[in-house]
């Protein structure tokens, strides 16, 4: 574990290599799992808000739940998360070409809204946990995204660095240059 600022952070950041592809995955970050997406509460009232402009992207079925339960709900373990369709997939969840993707990101990409999606989506496999001081970032391994594990490795692509937008998005552009200081001395404590 490595230590920025207030946050405790996995080596596996660092040493695991990790780029999606979708095409071998099919989206299945989406459709799998026991809950929704981890929702922060401010993303609880953006999606709200924003509900009515995402609408027309959606599926049907996602639209019949979150009409009936609301853009949100708080699982089984406490947390809050977006709905799911048939205790499966995410409310939010579009197929394109058999391929899970997401609605709320589709109408920011057209440029209907500002808000991307979830940092928990936009950050997966990192998964964040805030404790009362400080916040640990870890990594989480899933058999579904053994294909990101193999493609990533291919590239040689760390996963902080292929999940260095959603990185900046959370922490800032100086915490992320701080990130890649870490990564210089570990390589060079491995050497």
């Amino acid at each position: 574990m490595i230590q920025l600022e207030d946050k405790i952070i996995s080596l596996d950041i660092f040493e695991k290599h990790f780029v999606c592809d979708l095409n071998a995955c099919k989206g299945a970050c989406c459709v799998e799992g026991d809950s929704g997406a981890p929702l922060l509460e401010e993303e609880q009232a953006i999606l709200q808000k924003i509900y009515d402009k995402v609408k027309p992207y959606m599926r049907k079925e996602g639209v019949d739940v979150v009409e009936k339960e609301g853009v949100a709900v708080i699982d089984s373990d406490g947390d809050l998360t977006t709905n799911l369709v048939n205790n499966k997939e995410c409310s939010f969840v579009i197929y394109e070409n058999g391929i899970a993707k997401c609605s709320v990101e589709k109408a920011h990409n057209e440029g209907v809204i500002n808000f991307r999606k979830p940092i928990s989506c936009h950050l997966f496999p990192i998964r964040i946990k805030e404790y009362r001081d400080f916040e640990a970032i870890n990594y989480e391994k899933i058999k579904i995204c053994k294909p990101a594990c193999e493609c990533g490795s291919k590239l040689k692509i760390p996963l902080f660095v292929f999940l260095k937008e959603p990185l900046i998005r959370k922490y800032g552009e100086a915490w992320y240059e701080e990130l890649l200081k870490v990564n210089s001395l570990l390589k060079n404590q491995d050497n």
